[in-house]
């Protein structure tokens, strides 16, 4: 038997604003909230299986490049009409030392979290 990612956690400044802008991007829904201010997202549909993203309050800075990041896909419309999307949700480009010649975007959200825009387009669920 193998394990499976369940939840990806991100601390965050503020989770009501990024919880609010990745519930836009990926079309997930508020699922709860905890205590400590932090806030569950995920698909309203929890038999996909898909993991949750938990944005967690920290005050620590930030300190250099992510360790890891998101790719995200588009379902219903093609790489640019999704890009154009992203940005009017928030997102802004960022530079991390692409060639141009590269088949995805680099993106970062509301607080700075670099995310990959992939030219791949998969199924809705």
């Amino acid at each position: 038997m193998a394990c499976r990612i369940s939840e990806l956690v991100i601390d965050c400044a503020d989770p009501d604003r990024l919880a609010a802008f990745w519930s836009k991007v990926l079309g997930y829904a508020e699922l709860g909230r905890e205590d400590d201010g932090s806030i569950e997202i995920g698909p309203q549909d929890a038999a996909h299986g898909l993991p949750t993203l938990v944005l967690s309050p920290s005050s620590a800075p930030r300190t250099g490049k992510l360790q890891l990041h998101i790719d995200v896909s588009a379902t219903d419309r093609d790489q640019d009409a999704e890009l154009e999307r992203l940005l009017v949700l928030g997102a802004r480009p960022v530079d991390v030392g692409q060639t141009g010649a590269e088949s995805w975007h680099v993106l970062a959200d509301p607080e700075g979290n670099e995310f990959c825009l992939l030219r791949t387009r998969l199924q809705p669920l």
